[in-house]
Formats: C-alpha cells, sequence, structure tokens
C-alpha cells in the first residue's frame, strides 16, 4: 500500500488513499446545510476533513475509508476537502501503517514496568502497584493515554509510562534524598485510570470519553483506585504509603486550573508533576516538528498556545544522501508536468 503519507501533506496535494476515521460526524452550517466533519489519520498523523456533501452517512470510527480528496488550508491548517469516501475493504490496506502506534513493543514496555516493580523495596507501594496493574489488565496493553494531544497513540499510555519512567530514573541520582520507591509508583500508576475515562477499541483509536469519566475523571478515579488496590491487598487505608499515593495521583496535573484539586505537596509528588509535563510536553513537540519541514514554524497548536519551530537540525542534515554531480544537473532540468490527477482517479473508487 503505497500512499502519501498524512505528515507529508502539502496544500494543493491531490490525495487518494486508505485513512483511518477517528472522529465522524454529520453537522450543519450557519446556512442549515449539513456536511461531513472527520478527522482522519495514518500512523505519521491526523487531518481533519470536511465533506460538503449532507447526503453521506458519517463512516464508523475506527473504521478505514478510501478517499479521494484535496488538500487546503483553513486558518493556517491544513484540511481535506474529501470529494468521494468510502468503506475500505480489509485486503485493500494494511492496518499498520494507518495505526499510530508507540515505537516500542507493547510486551518490551510492559516487561520493563513490571521489571520496575519487582525491584521496589517498600512492600506497601509494591503490593498496591502491583494490583492497580492487574486491575488494569490486558487494555493496558493497547490503551492511548489521551484522545487527541500527547501519545495519542496504540500503546500509547506504555509509551508514555516508560519513558517517564526513564526520565525519574535518571533524575533520582540528582535527587538522592528522593523516595525513588515513591516517585517511580507514582509515575507507574498516575494515569492507569484513563482506561476507565475512555472508550478505546483495539487500535488505539478513542471515539468517546465514558460516563465515569466525564463524571469523575481519571485523577479522582485514580484515587479510589490507589485505595481499592490496597484493600485488595488487605493494607490498611490508613498507611501513609497509601495516602502519599493517592495524594500523587491527584495532584499530579500540577493545578486546579488543569484539574488537579490539590498542588504537589510532597517533593515526590512535585517532581511526579513535572516528569509527566515534561514528557507530555516533548511528545508534542517531537510530533509537530516531525510533520513541519525544518526552517519553519508550525501552526499554532491550541494545547501549547504557541507555533513550534522546526530547527535546521546538523543530525537531520547529516542523514541527507548527498546527490553526485549528475543527479544535481538531473535535477535541474525541467520536469515533465503531472498527468491530470482528476484522470487518474477514474475507476479508483
Amino acid at each position: 500500500m503505497e500512499q502519501t503519507a498524512v505528515a507529508a501533506f502539502e496544500k494543493d496535494l491531490k490525495f487518494e488513499g486508505f485513512l483511518l476515521v477517528r472522529a465522524s460526524d454529520q453537522r450543519a452550517s450557519s446556512n442549515g446545510s449539513k456536511y461531513l466533519d472527520m478527522t482522519l489519520c495514518d500512523r505519521t498523523g491526523d487531518i481533519n476533513a470536511k465533506m460538503w456533501d449532507g447526503t453521506v452517512t458519517p463512516p464508523a470510527v475506527g473504521g478505514v475509508v478510501k478517499v479521494r480528496a484535496l488538500v487546503t488550508e483553513y486558518n493556517g491548517r491544513l484540511q481535506l476537502r474529501v470529494n468521494r469516501v468510502r468503506d475500505a475493504q480489509p485486503e485493500e490496506y494494511d492496518i499498520s501503517q494507518l495505526v499510530p502506534c508507540a515505537p516500542y513493543p507493547a510486551e518490551q514496555m510492559m516487561a520493563e514496568i513490571n521489571d520496575a516493580v519487582s525491584a521496589l523495596q517498600n512492600p506497601t507501594l509494591k503490593a498496591v502497584v502491583g494490583e492497580m496493574l492487574r486491575m488494569a489488565g490486558e487494555k493496558l496493553m493497547y490503551y492511548p493515554a489521551a484522545q487527541r494531544l500527547h501519545h495519542a497513540e496504540r500503546s500509547g499510555l506504555l509509551h508514555h509510562t516508560t519513558t517517564m519512567l526513564r526520565l525519574a530514573k535518571s533524575i533520582v541520582p540528582v535527587y538522592p534524598w528522593l523516595d525513588s520507591d515513591l516517585l517511580y509508583s507514582g509515575v507507574i500508576v498516575h494515569d492507569l485510570s484513563k482506561i476507565s475515562e475512555m472508550k478505546s477499541d483495539e487500535t488505539g483509536n478513542v471515539n468517546d470519553y465514558t460516563v465515569e469519566g466525564l463524571l469523575l475523571g481519571h485523577l479522582v478515579r485514580g484515587v479510589t483506585q490507589v485505595r481499592e488496590a490496597a484493600r485488595r491487598m488487605q493494607i490498611d487505608e490508613s498507611d501513609e504509603y497509601v495516602l502519599l499515593l493517592e495524594h500523587m495521583v491527584i495532584s499530579h496535573h500540577g493545578e486546579a486550573e488543569y484539574g488537579s484539586p490539590r498542588p504537589p505537596m510532597f517533593p515526590e509528588a512535585e517532581m511526579l508533576h513535572w516528569i509527566d509535563l515534561v514528557d507530555a510536553r516533548m511528545n508534542e513537540m517531537n510530533g509537530i516538528v516531525r510533520r513541519t519541514p525544518a526552517g519553519v514554524f508550525s501552526e499554532k497548536i491550541w494545547s501549547l498556545d504557541r507555533r513550534v519551530y522546526h530547527p535546521h537540525y546538523l543530525s537531520e542534515q547529516a542523514e541527507q544522501p548527498q546527490m553526485s554531480a549528475e543527479q544535481e544537473e538531473k535535477e535541474q532540468k525541467p520536469r515533465r508536468p503531472r498527468p491530470d490527477a482528476e484522470s487518474a482517479y477514474q475507476g479508483l473508487l
């Protein structure tokens, strides 16, 4: 399956190919006419898509469609103007090319987390964290860490947790007075309740939030899960480490503005907050830089409230293959115009 990757889309590109449906809805414009509003993606990124035909039934979220579209620009962001769309047949596409996935196998990341739990010396934390992982079950192997923002990918929750764990392990030697068991435990459990907050299929696509997620959110639900795990392991709820772990879960967003009813009130909780923030921001920026050409600013990213610049990194320049004199001469010759893309579309949809 060869097609232009979403991350390589440019304005005025005519695209025909297969994309995964992340969101799909029929909406009404200001004049009352209906249109199809979708978010489509492949493994490199996603893009908003509009089809100005109110008679088309919205495709199923989590399904794969074949589209014929033009890449346009609206409010500084690329957008697909879809002319044709249909459900794709399984034999037509390679799902591994369409599903955004964590860069490491889920089994490898899960083993890294389990090794960290096995190394814990604090018996209370070891028991509670181990039980919370068992409560999470198999869903942890494919759940994303978010619907749209950082680590919104298959196994993204594991990816977020393991990179945070690595960062925590690199920080502890700098601040050796931190309780490393407490910090590592907070890292591992802080987002586990996202499994009950979001509805995700096995491709890692979140199509909605659960009633529990909307009414409580993963911070509040996470506190109740810490307590539930302690009860299951017959640990007294008044054990201070249970209370500390609960506080780390409910305070890891840092401020009430971002959902935390309490700010971090001890060093390990404060460190968890910053490790979480750094990992989330770096994951977002990495994705933005990867889909933005070198020397160019991205569109304004609403979650960061800024545009992001892609520097001319020397490491990236070194990776570019050098052209021979013959190739350079060939590149400078006028190129034959591309055939009318519309003619190539006939009979394909």
